[in-house]
């Protein structure tokens, strides 16, 4: 992360947390681990449980279906969320096409604190449901 920012200042840009207190977003900050990865490395995989959810700080990613790539992540960006909060199997794969540095939640600490604080799971529901698109 670039100096001066915190864990909360990141997770505040991301939508999924768009309706979090700042309490909230301390709460998910101090589960959420900054790593640095290399070029290459796999950080989902097609078809496989989701157990992360990812914010990429530095560096890019390709996405991947069915092994055609369908999109590149850039810093800002974020993936992993659906798997936050569902059993699904993920959709696409994600490779770091750089060295990279993301800010990683795992699904168990998650689910850990939506269990202690229920809203935060509110909020984040509330809020993947808006990105569903409509017919």
């Amino acid at each position: 992360m670039r100096r001066g920012t915190s864990k909360t200042d990141v997770l505040k840009r991301v939508p999924l947390f768009a309706e979090c207190s700042k309490t909230d977003l301390a709460r998910l900050g101090r589960i959420a681990d900054e790593v640095d990865l290399r070029e290459g490395t796999e950080l989902i995989c097609e078809g496989d449980l989701a157990r992360h959810f990812f914010v990429l700080l530095a560096g890019e990613a390709d996405v991947r279906r069915r092994g055609r790539k369908i999109n590149t992540m850039r810093p800002g960006d974020f993936f992993g969320e659906i798997g936050l909060v569902t059993d699904l199997e993920t959709t696409a794969s994600v490779t770091a096409v750089t060295p990279m540095r993301v800010l990683v939640i795992t699904r168990a600490e998650f689910r850990n604190v939506i269990r202690d604080y229920p809203g935060v799971g509110l909020k984040v529901l509330s809020a993947l449901a808006q990105r569903v698109p409509r017919p």
